[in-house]
């Protein structure tokens, strides 16, 4: 053995007992650049949450949280390699297969997609059939992502389709309006201004997309298989606190930090919303874990897209995602 590690070994003392693996971890954290889909929330509490309890660290991830907003394309900075991991879902992922590109899905944070369809209570808008033939405020993504499988599930028409500008005035003015929205915010904003609403989850109607999906490229797959699997444990960890309430204080200072426009009231409720309807922990992440998939399910949406007309038949759906490094049972 080299004279300079019987000299270190020497020095450390106690500290040579432990293995040369996880010293050399803690000596030089891996580097991730991870770039979230919006500005700073409760939906992304559990990457805040690794963050601030230092669960990336331990799990030897220098982890970089760049956190979005409307004047930010993660997609393109996920594409040209200036961030190493993008907070996506499953309907991007179809994309990068239809479009041969190196990328593909390694995770899904939430097991249902948290769009809702919101009504005022009480207006005879209190499920999705009665929306049938009535207004609804819906803006551009989702007219070409959830719309169509609405159309087909509750015969649904176009005609009925009226402009989002993502401001609740129009909704707060009429009691008969219906809009897209969030079930962590919009359903909390139109309560805090005094309307009573009911938020139809559209996950719960058969709308399987994953969302808030880690993206990564093949490459890093490829050459950074223990990087990526040790990110994907620690933000497993992360979520399993952060959902469950332990230390979410510090998790919510830094996304208050980052976003000051969030409160600690909206975090509550948002975290308790997800919560009450499974969005992060439910259906295959009760028995494999936080982050699951299938490729059962995978297959399920492309052939739901594909029968509403939004993809072609015949795509490797394979190709969009990975099963590696999830279905672990990491945090059960």
């Amino acid at each position: 053995m080299p004279a300079y590690r019987i000299a270190r070994r020497s020095a450390l003392g106690a500290l040579a007992l432990v293995p040369l693996a996880r010293r050399a971890r803690a000596q030089s954290l891996d580097k991730v650049v991870f770039q979230t889909n919006w500005r700073a929330e409760a939906e992304h509490g559990g990457y805040y949450q690794a963050v601030a309890s230092g669960i990336y660290r331990r799990h030897g991830i220098d982890c970089e949280l760049r956190q979005g907003g409307p004047q930010v394309n993660g997609a393109a900075l996920l594409l040209n390699g200036r961030v190493d991991m993008f907070m996506s879902n499953g309907f991007q992922a179809l994309n990068y297969a239809k479009q041969n590109l190196p990328f593909l899905a390694i995770f899904a944070t939430m097991q249902k997609d948290p769009q809702v369809l919101m009504a005022h209570r009480g207006a005879g808008n209190d499920s999705f059939e009665a929306l049938r033939g009535k207004p609804i405020m819906v803006g551009n993504d989702g007219r070409v992502t959830y719309w169509p499988f609405l159309k087909a599930r509750f015969g649904y028409t176009d005609e009925q389709l009226r402009p989002y500008t993502f401001n609740l005035a129009p909704f707060l003015a009429d009691r008969g309006a219906i809009q897209q929205g969030f079930l962590t915010s919009e359903p909390y904003t139109a309560e805090q201004a005094g309307a009573k609403v009911v938020a139809h989850l559209i996950a719960d109607a058969g709308y399987e997309n994953y969302q808030e999906t880690i993206d990564v490229s093949a490459r890093m797959v490829a050459e950074k298989k223990d990087v990526v699997q040790r990110f994907v444990n620690a933000t497993i960890e992360g979520w399993a606190r952060y959902m469950a309430g332990q230390d979410r204080e510090a998790a919510n200072a830094l996304i208050k930090r980052d976003n000051p426009e969030m409160t600690d009231a909206l975090l509550d409720y948002a975290v308790k919303a997800m919560n009450e309807r499974g969005i992060i922990k439910s259906g295959d992440a009760d028995s494999l874990g936080i982050g699951a998939m299938t490729a059962a399910r995978w297959q399920r949406f492309y052939d739901t897209l594909v029968r509403v007309g939004v993809h072609a038949p015949g795509l490797d759906v394979a190709r969009a995602y990975s099963l590696d490094f999830v279905n672990q049972r990491v945090g059960l």
